[in-house]
């Protein structure tokens, strides 16, 4: 900011000169409670910054942040010298008197200041921010707003996924990560998952995974299938936890790539134990679990106001009279919520069975969608009375996810379907 400001002069005529501002721990006002503040404060929260909010009203979400003592908050209007001793000020009232006056103040008091009525006669602009694991992408494009979200966006995409390549040219630590890929779709996976699978030096991959993913990969990383590991004469989990005790070892960045959520029905925790004896610690990257994904897909909501307050998700690779099932069969039947049943296609017969027999309706509405959120996706509808058949009519296979209850027969879901 120029010590003799000329005001005459569009602030435009330069193109602004970014810089990072290191805000924790020094005194940052905002003016103003409403929906600009309520965007920008978690960043300046994030930044560790002193934060006074001076306004009359807040939005509940600013309220909750100030009763979080996330922020401390002055309720009234701005008065001159509330910016003494401000590092940066954020100016965004519905007032544009008292913009102004602020404004006016910032420019006598030196504070960098951002006005979200009039960027013109503000001393700093916010740019368009985004985040990728340590780096910060801030697009600056004038009086495009759109453009400068569009082309950070793209940036940062392109950072997560590995499109733009970036290495580190400092060492980087090798990693073991269980992730969850999803039910399928590769757009469904984290942001985290999709960044550790781009750092990745070995992927072990289960054939539920989000497949499409594997293709993006640079040449250099070696993918391993789970459903064929060349390790020896173990059983199938233990060979999938030497492969991954073996590459930890010898320094290389391992993710182990799973179909759902790493903890649900996905064996994940007895890859993480195994590892722990190892002393090799691993991250676990949560996944959307397919138990609810595939059903919102096929416009199957598991819970429904006045319908269903609870679901329960329930592995079906055993069925009910198996001596190794630890379902609790006849508990189930008396519940009045929704039944999510994993791995329970070719099964699915002598659940029906089970549920009936212990009193549940045998009209009870019943779906199953098979390869749930990829482009294979199918929804076949059917009862309890009626599944068995269906299945065989229609020959449904796996991987399918069953719905059972009163959700099955909402209007919408069948719309979507």
């Amino acid at each position: 900011m120029a010590e003799h400001a000329d005001h005459t002069a569009p602030v435009t005529t330069h193109p602004a000169y970014p810089v990072g501002l290191r805000l924790a721990g020094r005194r940052v006002v905002v003016l103003g409670g409403g929906q600009v503040a309520q965007r920008r404060l978690p960043a300046l929260i994030a930044a560790g910054a002193d934060i006074t909010l001076v306004s009359p009203s807040a939005t509940p979400s600013v309220e909750a942040m100030a009763e979080a003592g996330e922020i401390t908050w002055i309720k009234r209007r701005y008065e001159d010298g509330d910016l003494a001793d401000a590092w940066y000020a954020l100016v965004a009232t519905t007032d544009p008197a008292s913009n102004a006056a602020a404004s006016a103040e910032a420019e006598r008091t030196r504070t960098w200041c951002v006005r979200s009525d009039d960027a013109e006669s503000a001393t700093a602009w916010t740019p368009a921010t985004g985040r990728s694991e340590g780096v910060t992408v801030a697009v600056l494009t004038g009086h495009d707003p759109r453009r400068s979200a569009t082309v950070r966006d793209a940036i940062v995409e392109g950072l997560r996924d590995g499109s733009i390549a970036a290495p580190q040219h400092r060492a980087r630590t090798p990693f073991v990560a269980l992730v969850g890929g999803g039910p399928g779709d590769p757009d469904l996976i984290t942001v985290r998952g999709r960044r550790l699978l781009a750092e990745a030096d070995v992927v072990i991959a289960d054939r539920l995974g989000p497949r499409d993913l594997l293709d993006e990969l640079p040449p250099h990383v070696e993918v391993i299938d789970a459903a064929k590991i060349p390790y020896g004469r173990f059983m199938a989990q233990e060979a999938i936890n030497n492969a991954l005790i073996e590459h930890a070892k010898a320094g290389r960045s391992v993710v182990r790539l799973k179909g759902g959520d790493p903890f649900v029905f996905g064996r994940g925790m007895e890859e993480a134990q195994a590892l722990a004896v190892e002393g090799i610690a691993c991250t676990v990257v949560p996944g959307i679990s397919s138990s609810i994904s595939v059903p919102g897909a096929a416009g199957i909501p598991v819970t429904h106001r006045g319908v269903a307050h609870e679901f329960t998700v329930v592995s079906g690779h055993v069925a009910p009279d198996d001596p190794r099932s630890l379902v609790d069969w006849a508990s189930l039947a008396k519940l009045t919520g929704t039944l999510v049943i994993l791995m329970g296609v070719d099964k699915i017969g002598k659940i029906a069975e089970a549920l009936v027999a212990h009193g549940k309706n045998p009209e009870t509405p019943l779906a199953l969608i098979q390869e749930g959120t990829t482009a294979s996706q199918r929804r076949v509808d059917a009862t309890l009375a009626t599944v068995a058949e269906t299945v065989k009519a229609q020959e449904v296979r796996p991987p399918a996810v069953i719905v059972i209850g009163d959700v099955v027969a909402e209007g919408p879901g069948r719309l979507l379907a």
